[in-house]
């Protein structure tokens, strides 16, 4: 998938309102963070939609800039400072340190995060994240795993989007009750995107629901980790995931024909955020920023 292609979203969250209400609850008042353009960081550039990795930073008669090279191998140029988004978050690029200003690189957690040690893990907020399935819960806890115990947030199972209006209800969110929600294949016109619609009217300071657009939170996973191009096209007509295993076993001998056997091997793969498509890096991150918001 393009990664400059961000996904649909209910009608009332457009890409632009994301970004205003990430703003709004998590970064108001807040000096950007500084992040070194350093080779390979991944990051989006926020007026074009531009997502790929650092390629070089160079200084021209206007000032210093940095390129950027897509998964498509697009280059594009950019002035080096803000306006930039990594993991979701906005920060300024600077010019990377030379080598004799380098010191022991800082230990990142898997979602690309400063790690901190001899921390424990904090008392559990008010507010929650769902996410659809276990899958889904399994892959949000592998990347973004640290974070949520720092900031003592908890992933629950959604179980299907038709239960959503009940746990929203029983939940009873208001202030100091955010309820984020992450889900699966949301795009126009769905029933999912219904549902969001529904459940954040009148919320919108409570309540936020976020869709990625991939039938099923495998294809949040970069193919090229799993050693293939592209995920398999399935027809509609038949079950994705056991689709999906039997066209990936055709091409590969050791695939697994069991979805319950395929996931751990997709699961494994994932070593970092660097392994997930931008689109639900951005939703994710988004989400946490939501239910963490002071």
């Amino acid at each position: 998938m393009d990664p400059r292609d961000r996904g649909p979203r209910p009608k009332q969250y457009g890409p632009d309102d994301l970004l205003s209400r990430t703003a709004q609850f998590s970064r108001a008042n807040r000096p950007l963070p500084e992040v070194e353009a350093v080779a390979d960081l991944v990051v989006e550039e926020v007026t074009t939609g531009f997502c790929g990795a650092v390629v070089r930073v160079e200084k021209t008669p206007g000032g210093f800039t940095v390129t950027l090279e897509d998964r498509f191998r697009k280059h594009r140029v950019f002035p080096l400072g803000p306006g930039f988004l990594l993991e979701g978050k906005p920060v300024s690029l600077v010019r990377p340190k030379s080598k004799s200003e380098q010191t022991s690189p800082a230990t990142r957690t898997a979602s690309g995060s400063r790690a901190v040690h001899g921390l424990r893990a904090r008392v559990a907020r008010e507010g929650r994240i769902y996410v659809e399935g276990k899958h889904d819960a399994e892959l949000v806890e592998r990347v973004w795993g640290d974070d949520l115990r720092i900031e003592g947030v908890v992933v629950e199972l959604l179980d299907g989007i038709d239960y959503l209006p009940g746990i929203v209800g029983e939940f009873q969110p208001g202030e100091g009750r955010r309820l984020g929600v992450l889900v699966d294949h949301m795009v126009a016109g769905s029933k999912e995107t219904r549902i969001a619609s529904q459940v954040q009217e009148g919320r919108e300071d409570s309540v936020l629901v976020l869709g990625h657009p991939y039938v099923d939170i495998w294809q949040a996973v970069k193919p090229q980790v799993l050693g293939f191009e592209a995920w398999p096209r399935v027809p509609r007509s038949e079950e994705w995931k056991e689709g999906v295993c039997e066209r990936l076993r055709r091409k590969d001998p050791s695939w697994p024909l069991d979805p319950r056997q395929a996931w751990p091997r997709i699961l494994g793969a994932v070593t970092s955020y660097k392994d997930l498509e931008p689109t639900l890096l951005g939703r994710v991150e988004a989400l946490i920023d939501f239910v963490t918001a002071p």
